[in-house]
């Protein structure tokens, strides 16, 4: 799921305010608890590019991704960009339910690199399943997408002792302070583009009136090792990654 909503609301509000109390991961073993490092947040917001494209759910197919990416003019038949200028958003859960989800996020990564040189932008959202990759909930994985990442087993945290051997090299990579927990620590949870928000689930007023930067940066502190659980706004049910608001049972109540 995703949203594309209005932002003429949300511009300048982004501003932090009071914390409410944090909520812990739902996931056995404690990350780091060393104090935040002194990070500078990336910026959320960017002007309106001359062209711009949105990708949606991936969920660990290759195949289905490169096929977007070329249709919308990212890349070529080997893969490499060829975007130019052009903004892509990729509105998150590039992981679970198929085999391919390493390669899909390196694929990312290696493309937001190259777009940069171009004068183009490949930004990629977390969704809710990379959090609960995170969090250690490994429900929607598959048994061929554990494959690639059993070269991390050596370094699995205690907390990957409840989980089948065979997940214990993912757990390693995705635990907070891990390094694909690391890799989704340079991503945000909401952009703003333009006139547009994007974001895996919705953006709510309350989101707004926490601090849509307090968010994201609280998140990629926890996602480094830095803090012991996320911030409990985005991973409850009406969090940003969660929230249904806009696409379950839409009327008068949503819209305003």
């Amino acid at each position: 799921m995703a949203s594309r909503l209005p932002v003429a609301l949300l511009l300048g509000l982004l501003t932090a305010c009071d914390s409410p109390s944090p909520q812990p991961a739902g996931t056995p073993g404690t990350a780091q608890k060393d104090s935040p490092q002194q990070v500078s947040a990336p910026s959320l917001t960017f002007d309106a590019p001359k062209r711009l494209i949105a990708l949606g759910d991936l969920h660990g197919d290759l195949d289905a991704t490169k096929r977007a990416l070329k249709l919308g003019g990212a890349i070529d038949e080997s893969g490499r960009w060829v975007g130019g200028d052009l903004f892509v958003v990729q509105v998150g859960d590039q992981v679970d339910r198929g085999d391919d989800d390493r390669a899909i996020l390196d694929l990312f990564d290696s493309l937001s690199a190259d777009a940069k040189a171009t004068g183009g932008a490949v930004v990629a959202l977390n969704g809710n399943h990379e959090i609960m990759n995170a969090q250690l909930d490994f429900r929607y994985v598959t048994e061929g997408s554990n494959v690639p990442f059993a070269e991390f087993a050596p370094a699995a945290p205690p907390a990957a002792t409840r989980l089948p051997e065979a997940q214990h090299g993912r757990a390693a990579a995705f635990f907070p302070g891990g390094p694909y927990a690391k890799k989704l620590a340079e991503r945000p949870l909401v952009v703003i583009v333009g006139d547009s928000v994007f974001v895996h689930g919705g953006v709510l007023p309350k989101h707004v009136d926490y601090g849509l930067e307090k968010m994201d940066k609280e998140t990629r502190a926890w996602l480094r090792g830095e803090a012991a659980v996320p911030p409990k706004i985005v991973v409850s049910e009406d969090g940003p990654i969660w929230a249904r608001t806009y696409s379950a049972s839409v009327g008068k109540e949503e819209c305003a």
